[in-house]
């Protein structure tokens, strides 16, 4: 069976917004938008896997949820020619995230990494949310019967595990499938979409660790709404080493914060690490971090304006994840009633 090309993803908010969630997923979106039709969400389900610490509270969670959509418009992304909606107001995803978890297998799920990093040594302690939400990101993406998900390096293994339950489902429910005019298979095999030279941004402080809201020092990375000033500041303290820029992409390899830096460079200016390397190779850190700086304040600094204007006007983002969800809904809920005609429940 062919399907209809159709691009979702999501966005977790957990606040603070960086250039990490910029490069390595919105500024993706925005491109994709161009040639595909897409569905981009705000996953406020999945934010609350954690402890509720983590995530701020209801108060938190709202003001998080808000600043993603704000950051989303602000942007580029066009709510009217696309779907931007949170996650909760459309219950579908629950409801097909639980005919996951009885698909789904228990083996599949204790080899996710991401569980076992974010669980850390207190694993028992740990919420039966964090540990199933690799089935409710797959119903996420197949309850709209998705065809492509932009994917970073991290979320690989997730995206893999959303095609073995759209297999199994497929292969459990065949005859079912079939019986109801939906020929051999029921949901796609979503394919992933890896874009850019920089879709995984390091600590402007430790070229080793992933870039993060957590991390102590607000130095180790850029906010999304962080002035020209801030962005300066934080380029020029950033960690380098003593060594002038390489002029080969292979002289990058032993340097992690070197390579994070041309790698911001080379994302932020739609170019390749190579390109950036045969401009400014053999300067001085100092030559090429006043380079960045320009570049980095003209690219941000007007999404980070429209981002604190937005996020002051509670209705037009309210409005506009309404108008969305409810968009989503009418696709979602298509979905969820062949599934349930499927699967065998009974019902209107």
């Amino acid at each position: 069976m062919s399907f209809k090309e159709l691009v979702f993803s999501g966005v977790q908010p957990t606040g603070n917004l960086h250039l990490g969630n910029y490069l390595g997923a919105i500024k993706r979106f925005v491109e994709l938008q161009n040639n595909h039709d897409c569905i981009y969400c705000v996953v406020d389900m999945h934010a609350i896997t954690v402890p509720i610490a983590v995530w701020g509270g209801p108060e938190g969670l709202t003001r998080a949820t808000r600043e993603v959509t704000a950051a989303f418009i602000a942007s580029g992304i066009d709510p009217k020619k696309h779907i931007v909606f949170n996650q909760s107001q459309v219950h579908e995803h629950a409801e097909l995230a639980w005919v996951f978890n009885c698909v789904a297998r228990i083996g599949w799920l204790n080899r996710m990494t991401q569980f076992k990093e974010k669980a850390g040594k207190d694993r028992e302690n740990a919420s039966v949310g964090l540990y199933a939400y690799p089935n409710l990101m797959a119903a996420d993406i197949l309850v709209y019967r998705a065809t492509h998900v932009p994917v970073g390096e991290d979320q690989k293994q997730h995206l893999e595990l959303a095609r073995d339950i759209a297999q199994k489902f497929n292969n459990d429910f065949s005859e079912s499938i079939a019986a109801r005019g939906f020929g051999d298979m029921f949901f796609p095999l979503p394919e992933p979409i890896i874009q850019g030279p920089a879709t995984r941004i390091m600590s402007l402080r430790d070229g080793s660790k992933k870039m993060s809201k957590s991390e102590p020092s607000d130095y180790s990375r850029i906010n999304l709404t962080d002035d020209a000033d801030a962005i300066a500041q934080k380029i020029r303290k950033a960690k380098t080493d003593p060594e002038p820029l390489p002029s080969e992409e292979k002289g990058l390899e032993p340097r992690p914060e070197a390579d994070n830096l041309v790698g911001i460079y080379a994302a932020l200016s739609d170019t390749t690490k190579a390109d950036v390397l045969r401009e400014f190779g053999g300067a001085q850190f100092s030559n090429f971090k006043s380079a960045l700086v320009d570049l980095a304040v003209a690219a941000l600094g007007p999404i980070g304006g429209e981002m604190k204007r937005l996020v002051q006007d509670h209705a037009y983002i309210d409005a506009v994840l309404a108008d969305g969800s409810q968009r989503a809904s009418a696709i979602a809920g298509k979905t969820m009633k062949a599934v349930k005609e499927i699967v065998g429940f009974v019902g209107r």
